[in-house]
């Protein structure tokens, strides 16, 4: 499952440390210090993390604000490890139980969205590797009340990319009201949070379309629960060919993962009555996307378009649910602590299928 030996907190530990923010950046693994838990924080060593392209958007500093506006140097929220340290007051956890730590760090616990589930939507949200230090640190801290718990049988390997990615998913899908037997486009989703939405929706039952390119993407996406692969550099009209695939009159429902499909994603939904359109993916600020759709079209087909967040406390327990019975596989590749900036570099240029997860323990 990881490593969940405790036997001495170090002084420093090993964190990827973002160099230059902005259009330059680069990262590079450096010695940081080891934080000391406050009052109600637990001290987590993390075996693993797992990288997002969220993380490049901080780097990048794209979304108006980035890391250093808040004096973090390290980004990251798909962190899996063990608890090393108890702060006070802290009851209900122990030296050694496994914990996750998700792309919110924390949240107010006592406002009405907190009360009913929607704490995503917390106006006191601190958002990890943004707000507070990230999963690329190994020893960080993390709020008692708001870590997650991974369960037997989930590697932290696997349990890492579901506290973000596989959550997310979880969630969007959840928000759309699509059901089972319905068409399910997912462009971008031979990347790492688009993959897991395919794998859920099929488990849910769903028919999963997926938009992507190349032969290790399309090996993959067959290989976990994509029933049709549309390689947008192969296929001219790509709508027209979803039409044709989606019972001759389009999707169900379109989950964007990827901002750049954005323009099209109303396309994709054909002539079918009912059929949404889910924002996941984040664009750069200053890039203005719409959504274009004739509100004749909306209204005579009831199209609805709608944006979901990140998964909750509740979304992340039922994924990890599905890994320890099997249903979500891994797709995932371990890479050590030499290969993290090489890998920062492959993810920022849309080069990785699936998830690269970086092991604290391997060189």
């Amino acid at each position: 499952m990881g490593d969940s030996g405790i036997s001495e907190i170090p002084k420093k530990c090993k964190a990827c440390v973002i160099i230059d923010e902005g259009p330059d950046f680069r990262v590079e693994v450096q010695d940081v210090d080891v934080p000391e838990p406050a009052y109600g924080q637990l001290l987590l060593k993390l075996n693993c993390t797992g990288l997002c392209g969220s993380d490049i958007h901080y780097c990048l500093g794209d979304l108006g604000i980035g890391p250093s506006a808040f004096g973090v140097r390290s980004p990251g929220h798909e962190g899996a490890g063990v608890v090393a340290k108890l702060g006070p007051g802290v009851t209900g956890w122990k030296v050694g139980d496994r914990a996750g730590v998700k792309p919110m760090w924390d949240v107010c616990h006592n406002c009405e969205l907190c009360w009913t589930g929607q704490e995503q939507y917390c106006a006191k949200v601190v958002h990890t590797g943004m707000m507070t230090a990230g999963t690329y640190q190994q020893y960080i801290l993390s709020p008692a009340i708001y870590t997650s718990r991974i369960p037997d049988g989930v590697p932290d390997e696997v349990a890492g990319p579901i506290m973000c990615s596989a959550s997310t998913m979880h969630r969007a899908i959840k928000d759309s009201g699509l059901v089972s037997g319905d068409w399910v486009v997912f462009p971008g989703g031979g990347g790492g949070v688009g993959i897991q939405g395919v794998q859920l929706a099929s488990i849910m039952g769903m028919r999963p379309i997926v938009i992507d390119s190349g032969e290790d993407k399309r090996k993959m996406v067959l290989e976990h629960g994509g029933e049709v692969f549309i390689d947008f550099k192969e296929v001219t009209d790509v709508a027209a060919k979803i039409k044709e695939t989606a019972d001759g009159v389009g999707a169900h429902g379109v989950l964007v993962t990827a901002w750049q499909s954005y323009k099209d994603s109303m396309s994709y939904l054909g002539d079918r009555v009912g059929g949404k359109v889910v924002c996941i993916g984040i664009p750069p600020k200053d890039m203005n996307l719409t959504i274009a759709g004739s509100p004749y079209h909306m209204i005579s087909n009831r199209v609805s378009i709608t944006g979901s967040k990140v998964g909750t406390m509740k979304d992340t327990e039922a994924t990890l649910e599905y890994a320890r019975r099997g249903l979500l596989k891994p797709i995932h590749e371990v890479r050590g602590l030499s290969q993290w900036a090489e890998s920062v570099q492959q993810l920022k240029e849309g080069k990785v299928a699936g998830r690269i997860v970086i092991s604290f323990n391997k060189e």
